[in-house]
């Protein structure tokens, strides 16, 4: 039996600006003080969904998973505090750490496939459901 090649589909120059376009625009929010849940969730999902596909894929990217781990970490305070305030913001002293993420995101994505991309996408709102319900 022959084995099939599974053939890979480069992330086009319109999905990565979709995913670009809700990191941007949710990061633009905050810096604006017009942050709101909607906004965390579209830039914590973009940065989650790259992440999780560079390790997926053993990405050899330099430094580009702990990067992407230290702007998870101040989007985790984020969410703690939007969660127990009601206000959601990024600080000034925590914004360059997600504008990193949000450039290293960037690059890398072109590294991925498409199939990537929603495989993982798809196994993140997975979890977070299952999360949820035993909640």
């Amino acid at each position: 039996m022959k084995k099939r090649t599974l053939l890979r589909v480069p992330v086009t120059d319109g999905l990565k600006n979709i995913y670009a376009m809700d990191m941007h625009a949710a990061y633009q929010a905050a810096c604006m003080n017009k942050f709101n849940v909607d906004a965390f969730g579209r830039l914590a999902a973009a940065i989650s969904v790259v992440r999780t596909a560079l390790v997926r894929h053993e990405t050899r990217i330099l430094n580009a998973v702990e990067i992407l781990d230290q702007t998870i970490a101040v989007l985790q305070r984020v969410r703690n505090t939007g969660d127990e305030t009601g206000v959601w913001e990024i600080a000034e002293p925590d914004r360059p750490a997600i504008a990193d993420g949000i450039d290293v995101a960037e690059q890398c994505i072109g590294t991925l496939d498409v199939a990537l991309l929603a495989e993982t996408a798809e196994q993140l709102m997975k979890e977070i459901g299952a999360a949820n319900q035993g909640v």
